[in-house]
């Protein structure tokens, strides 16, 4: 019996870092549980990846194997998962709050009579009993929820709820486990992008976020070079991408991406709730702003208090200066 099924989400045998995240959460809580943790690899092979997963801290790695498995589908993933669920008998199912598991998740406990408590931010365990914590009205609550009835419990962990890097490394079997796959009623096109040059922000180590203290679109050239000095992706409040100044897809929060990156350098930005919720669960979080009293300094791990036009290009020179 696996007491926890953790979902490993892949495109070919290549990993979404979010799934350590979620092995992450799954081993803190099963910790916390006296629970064992297993990963599922849905794929339509052996799959590469199960080695890769194998060397973290788990009871094994189960590969759900079927030739529809080969591209992720909701009705594949679906029959998929709910054949390894009743297989396995878990307590919980634990996953990375992603666009995939949104699609397909609820399907599956839909199927079982169950419920999903999603983006969870954090948890606590009282009485034996587990709190899961997640924010509504964007962000400005949080609500406890306890689940109740008979297992399995159905939980998302949102993006940087968890660290990915905290996992815990050892050594887990692999077993190949063939499932039944029925009628592929449904299969998704090539994931849309606003332009050629989008770019997926929950993946970037680094990113530089601009707001409307940059006061013009030309100005937007002063954050880039403090991107590029640091090897950093370029980002943005809604207000900048509401004025064209920067794509859509460069948008951070409540009505963009959210993001968990190592550093986040927030310049101009003055840290309305609807951007924080996109971007609170950084590693280091760095704020410049000249309003002392801009919200974004709560947050802020480091902060300065002035003009980033001055800030900014020596915070450039110094990392080259660093840097040669």
């Amino acid at each position: 019996m696996s007491d926890i099924l953790v979902f490993i989400e892949h495109k070919n045998c290549v990993l979404n870092k979010t799934s350590l995240e979620a092995i992450t959460g799954a081993q803190s809580i099963g910790k916390d549980l006296g629970l064992k943790v297993s990963a599922v690899i849905p794929c339509d092979k052996d799959c590469a990846l199960a080695e890769t997963i194998a060397q973290y801290d788990l009871k094994k790695v189960i590969v759900a194997k079927n030739a529809k498995l080969d591209k992720y589908t909701p009705d594949g993933y679906a029959d998929a998962w709910t054949e390894i669920i009743k297989k396995e008998a878990p307590s919980y199912v634990m996953m990375a709050h992603t666009y995939q598991v949104r699609d397909f998740a609820p399907k599956v406990a839909a199927r079982l009579g169950k419920e999903v408590v999603g983006d969870v931010i954090r948890y606590r365990i009282e009485g034996g009993k587990i709190f899961l914590t997640r924010r509504i009205f964007l962000g400005k609550l949080d609500a406890d929820v306890l689940v109740g009835g008979e297992a399995p419990y159905f939980v998302t962990f949102q993006s940087g709820a968890f660290r990915g890097d905290n996992a815990e490394k050892g050594s887990a079997a692999v077993e190949i486990v063939e499932v039944n796959v029925g009628d592929i009623r449904m299969e998704a096109e090539e994931p849309f992008q606003e332009a050629k040059a989008s770019v997926d922000l929950s993946k970037s180590e680094i990113i530089v976020a601009v707001g409307r203290g940059i006061k013009s679109q030309e100005n937007i050239a002063v954050a880039q070079q403090l991107a590029d000095a640091l090897g950093a992706d370029l980002a943005a409040s809604r207000p900048i991408c509401d004025a064209d100044w920067l794509p859509i897809d460069r948008q951070i929060g409540s009505s963009g991406q959210t993001v968990a990156p190592k550093v986040y350098i927030a310049l101009g930005i003055s840290g309305a709730i609807q951007h924080i919720v996109g971007m609170k669960n950084a590693g280091t979080i760095v704020a410049i702003n000249k309003d002392a009293e801009a919200p974004i300094f709560d947050i802020a791990d480091y902060g300065i208090v002035g003009d980033l036009f001055e800030a900014v290009p020596t915070l450039v020179e110094e990392i080259k200066k660093a840097k040669a």
